[in-house]
């Protein structure tokens, strides 16, 4: 039997890189995915996206939608509901880097990571635990990031959202423990995205992969992998944790 076998998940912002990669790896153990994006540019991503989870013999369905406004997360949620019937699983993923020297960075830059990296974490969850609750069981699953536990300069927005989600993941942990609901965070170091192309070339790319003790970047499915574990039952005594998936790189 496959570790999520009939099971139904929400992934944030899995059009692409890391999201994606969850959907997949999921999708492969039997699960069902309802996932979000959020731009006209995602679409054609998003309607590939579908076409490969269904392939594998789930269900899936992508909600244009933005998790960061709590009005249309509560939408999404409700309409998940209604179309899968459970929510089992919460993969908090949406996320955004506008990096910046403090005394450089914009009240509008530092709101737009807080409102994409943090919100969106409470407006998902705060829907996904009515569901949960009600059967008794569920994993949440948010992604931090090990900015969020070491800083970084010129990160002071990345940093204090995906601290927050950290904060947020604990106190979540000891709320809903009783009702059999797990919650933990992911802090991912570097990851061959999108997001981090810059980091992949050239001396840059060879720099950055000196300082990581493994000497590599992580891949989507090396996340993914560590996301499995924790929404599956291999991770049903783990909560309120934070699993770095860095290569070494925060030793």
């Amino acid at each position: 039997m496959k570790l999520l076998e009939g099971k139904t998940a929400i992934v944030t912002g899995a059009a692409r890189g890391i999201g994606e990669a969850i959907a997949i790896k999921f999708a492969e153990q039997g699960c069902n995915i309802a996932f979000t994006y959020v731009s006209d540019n995602s679409i054609e991503k998003a309607n590939v996206l579908v076409e490969k989870l269904s392939a594998l013999g789930v269900k899936a369905k992508g909600y244009k939608t933005n998790a960061g406004d709590y009005t249309a997360a509560e939408i999404f949620v409700n309409d998940a509901v209604k179309e899968f019937g459970q929510i089992d699983i919460c993969v908090n993923n949406a996320g955004i880097s506008k990096d910046n020297l403090l005394m450089r960075m914009t009240p509008e830059q530092w709101d737009d990571v807080m409102t994409v990296n943090l919100k969106s974490v409470f407006n998902i969850t705060k829907q996904v635990i009515r569901p949960m609750m009600k059967a008794r069981s569920g994993s949440i699953i948010n992604m931090s990031s090990i900015i969020g536990e070491t800083g970084n300069a010129g990160q002071s927005s990345y940093a204090a959202s995906k601290a927050g989600i950290i904060g947020f993941t604990k106190s979540i942990a000891k709320e809903i423990g009783s009702r059999n609901i797990r919650c933990n965070a992911i802090a991912p170091g570097f990851v061959e995205t999108d997001m981090t192309s810059y980091l992949q070339q050239g001396e840059a790319s060879e720099k950055y992969k000196a300082s990581i003790p493994l000497g590599k970047f992580a891949t989507g499915e090396d996340i993914a992998n560590a996301a499995l574990f924790l929404a599956s039952d291999m991770g049903s005594y783990i909560t309120g944790q934070t699993i770095s998936v860095c290569g070494g790189l925060n030793i």
